[in-house]
């Protein structure tokens, strides 16, 4: 039995050879038997093949004894939601997120929505997958469940209503599942929404919606610049993720979107602390003590921030991926309430998106994260650690290399999916600076890859 779909932190793969309905059968069925979940949250998106693989799903966990709650297509925080909201004992969402089209897999969380990965159950639910099942002496129960009303609800609650103004607002969906959301959201809001590939539609006619990557992003910047909007926002597939643009079609780095919200969100609740992950800093940590918070340094990927979330008891979280988890969200991410809160800070300030991001940039310019293919990547790493800790203000191991000195620094790490390395740099207000260190980095990095 093929099992590649199973992953670090979540299942992938592309459908049927390696994810298909009686695979997922049996996943539901082990799901139950390693976690013991006997009230479980299914959900799915938009991909042509999610409604077979979450009926199967919900097939496999009902003949192992769980009953299913299944709140049909939905993006992946509404899976996050109704498991939290609910009080249930896990929730199962069917999504391949921006992989392409032929894919698809499945995110798992167990009871307040936390995250089941490979270290913490994952690997368990895998290796029991091959095995005989028998069923459940009594076979659960299937219900269908309405959560757009409680989940809309409770996105409003992190804005104030009255601060809110009329603004137009660009919102592209990648005709994944957000443009149902804020089709909901619209009843409830004095902005004026354009709406660019915003119909559902799992053939994904203008490509897979991952505006990370550059060649996506024009849509969004080109609707900004010719509807005059106040903003551009763009989603994944399943929309936990979101990406901005400013009034000038102008992509913005989500770096310096991390800062804006920990600055929005310390303002509301008074002081509190803040996690971040360690590619680029020095933004967030100006921002975050000037608002009385405590920044909080966590490694990199969702299953660390959300522990250290809960850990320190955070109230934001935001990596510069384009993941920003609340502590009222269950401690999990979302892409609507980022969108929401920055809506709010510009009818606030009634300055334009550009000025409050201009400064900061200016302030801290990075390099935005560099990806380098590497044949031996630790052997790279530990060469360019022993080059520049020399002299160094401090270097850190939270998460691969960061080396900081009093005018720049730079964190250089491995992708725990693909061999590359990722490398960032940041400056204090020298752009020339960034940039030259930057091309050091990266000629330096190439002569060690070659052998030089």
């Amino acid at each position: 039995m093929d099992l590649s779909c199973f992953k670090a932190y979540d299942l992938r793969g592309r459908v049927p050879d390696q994810l298909n309905p009686t695979l997922a059968e049996r996943i539901g069925r082990a799901y139950v038997e390693i976690t013991g979940a006997r009230r479980v949250i299914v959900g799915y998106d938009i991909r042509l093949s999610s409604p077979e693989i979450s009926e199967a799903l919900s097939s496999g966990l009902m003949a192992a004894g769980a009953d299913v709650f299944d709140i049909g297509l939905c993006g992946t925080e509404q899976v996050y939601f109704a498991t939290s909201h609910y009080k249930m004992d896990g929730g199962i969402m069917v999504t391949a997120s921006h992989n392409p089209r032929d894919h698809n897999g499945m995110k798992m969380v167990g009871p307040d929505s936390r995250p089941i990965s490979s270290d913490n159950g994952l690997n368990d639910i895998r290796d029991r997958v091959p095995e005989p099942f028998g069923d459940a002496p009594q076979q659960g129960r299937y219900e269908a469940l309405e959560v757009m009303t409680a989940y809309v609800d409770h996105l409003l609650g992190y804005v104030d209503a009255a601060a809110l103004k009329p603004l137009k607002i660009v919102v592209n969906a990648g005709n994944g599942g957000a443009g149902l959301v804020i089709d909901q959201l619209e009843r409830h809001l004095p902005f004026e929404f354009v709406k660019v590939h915003h119909q559902p539609d799992g053939h994904f006619p203008n490509g897979v919606p991952n505006p990370i990557l550059e060649e996506n992003r024009a849509a969004t910047a080109d609707a900004v610049k010719a509807s005059g909007a106040a903003m551009g926002i763009a989603w994944d597939g399943d929309y936990d993720r979101c990406f901005f643009f400013d009034e000038n079609g102008r992509f913005i780095e989500g770096y310096y979107i991390v800062g804006l919200l920990a600055d929005q969100f310390l303002r509301k609740t008074g002081g509190g602390k803040v996690i971040h992950d360690p590619r680029l800093t020095w933004n967030t940590l100006d921002l975050v003590k000037a608002a009385g918070g405590e920044a909080i340094e966590s490694k990199t990927g969702h299953a660390f921030i959300k522990q250290r979330m809960r850990d320190e008891d955070a109230v934001y979280g935001g990596e510069m991926s384009a993941h920003h988890y609340f502590r009222d969200f269950a401690y999990c991410d979302s892409g609507m309430i980022p969108w929401l809160l920055i809506a709010e800070r510009l009818c606030q300030t009634g300055q334009p998106f550009s000025s409050l991001i201009d400064a900061r940039i200016e302030a801290y310019p990075a390099s935005g994260e560099i990806n380098r293919t590497i044949a031996e990547p630790a052997k790279v790493i530990a060469a360019i650690e022993a080059a520049y800790s020399v002299g160094a203000k401090n270097v850190s191991h939270v998460d691969g290399l960061s080396v900081e000195y009093d005018t720049w620094r730079f964190n250089l790490r491995m992708s725990n999916t693909e061999p590359v390395v990722r490398l960032n740099v940041e400056s204090r207000g020298d752009i020339p600076l960034m940039e030259a260190k930057t091309a050091e980095l990266l000629a330096k990095m190439d002569r060690l890859n070659s052998g030089g």
